[in-house]
């Protein structure tokens, strides 16, 4: 049987360099049905923070200050945030981390680390954002999108504790870093911006090799997380990569017509969750509570049942055609879809805030059992 790397079809190396560019230049809340989606039920439970690392995913808006082309913090993104503003949140609306922090009751949404209009007396002492969209746990991916690595996220997290001992003390600090709640949500580039991209990490990888070697990166970020304090770390698999517009569209002969998943990318994804999985249970630390947090079933289900989940389109985004724009692609003069609500996919990469509230709901009890 032929490897993933082998049988999967070369993304075109023009339209490799467009995803690239996608990515570098990568008070309404609607329902499923077009209504207000209610905000999450919040829960009396004592977590004094929220700390969320990774990539567009859960990027809240660091990239907008930094010297990167990767940005959407222009619309039609954030259309359907409260007062519409156009974040840098890679989606019409909320994240998942948004509708997490409600959840537990800490804030309506989790600001950027490097946003200079919050202070560490109010928004960012309740937890903050390091992720950087464009990013993946190869420092190589970083450096092809000209955003902030994960090793960086970790730098960012120590200056951060560092000013928190200074303002509020340092036992106080380590009280809010041992009762926060930490998210990892990050790899999905690592694939299909860099492995099967420019043959590069592919011409001294193997698909096992490489996924070895991200699962490394993510075990020092967490070695890095739990040295300094992190308790509670809910780490997020891979989604199904192959179920991307995008993805389709760089690999379908008649892009236009044919737009099933491609299932030996999804199978990728797979396997590095079963590997991820492993990982994280031999490296459960005393005191520590790390779970894994699966978002491949919940996207999954609601591109393989959208009816059932109030969805109808599941293989092209809301913004434009569906299935190349993203980023600067997708931006002030791009015709949108009419009613978001019933996608899956917001631009050709990332989910509708519609479909981050269903995700969010199906991993609820991952984050009940980091908590509890």
């Amino acid at each position: 049987m032929q490897s993933p790397s082998s049988s999967c079809r070369p993304i075109p190396l023009i339209i490799f360099y467009l995803l690239v560019l996608i990515s570098n230049f990568a008070e309404a809340r609607r329902s499923l049905t077009g209504r207000i989606i209610p905000g999450p039920v919040t829960r009396n439970i004592s977590v004094p923070a929220l700390f969320v690392f990774g990539d567009s995913t859960v990027d809240a808006g660091n990239n907008n200050f930094i010297k990167t082309v990767t940005k959407s913090n222009f619309p039609p993104y954030g259309r359907d945030f409260p007062n519409h503003i156009p974040t840098g949140r890679f989606t019409n609306g909320r994240l998942v981390t948004d509708f997490l922090a409600a959840y537990v009751g800490i804030k309506e949404y989790v600001p950027a680390y490097l946003d200079p209009t919050f202070g560490l007396d109010h928004q960012l002492k309740t937890g903050v954002c390091f992720a950087s969209a464009g990013t993946g746990f190869d420092p190589l991916t970083a450096q092809l999108s000209g955003v902030i690595p994960i090793g960086r996220q970790l730098r960012y997290f120590k200056e951060y504790k560092a000013k928190m001992e200074g303002r509020i003390g340092k036992e106080r600090t380590t009280d809010m870093i041992n009762k926060g709640l930490f998210i990892i949500s990050a790899g999905t580039n690592d694939f299909i911006l860099n492995y099967f991209g420019p043959p590069i990490r592919s011409q001294t990888y193997s698909i096992s090799t490489y996924q070895d070697f991200l699962l490394q990166i993510g075990q020092h970020l967490l070695q890095g997380l739990l040295e300094m304090g992190a308790r509670r770390i809910g780490f997020v698999g891979l989604p199904p990569l192959g179920c991307l517009p995008a993805v389709i569209t760089a690999n379908s002969l008649d892009a236009f017509t044919k737009r099933g998943c491609v299932e030996r990318l999804s199978a990728v994804a797979r396997d590095y969750n079963r590997l991820l999985q492993s990982k994280l249970k031999s490296t459960q630390s005393q005191g520590a509570q790390i779970v894994y947090i699966d978002i491949y079933k919940p996207i999954e289900d609601m591109v393989k049942n959208p009816q059932q989940f109030g969805l109808e389109k599941v293989n092209k985004g809301c913004c434009g055609s569906g299935i190349i724009e993203a980023a600067f692609l997708c931006n002030p003069y791009t015709v949108i879809c009419s009613d978001e609500s019933k996608y899956v996919f917001w631009d050709a990469v990332h989910p509708t805030e519609a479909a981050y509230y269903h995700i969010f709901q199906s991993l609820r009890p991952a984050i009940d059992q980091i908590l509890n």
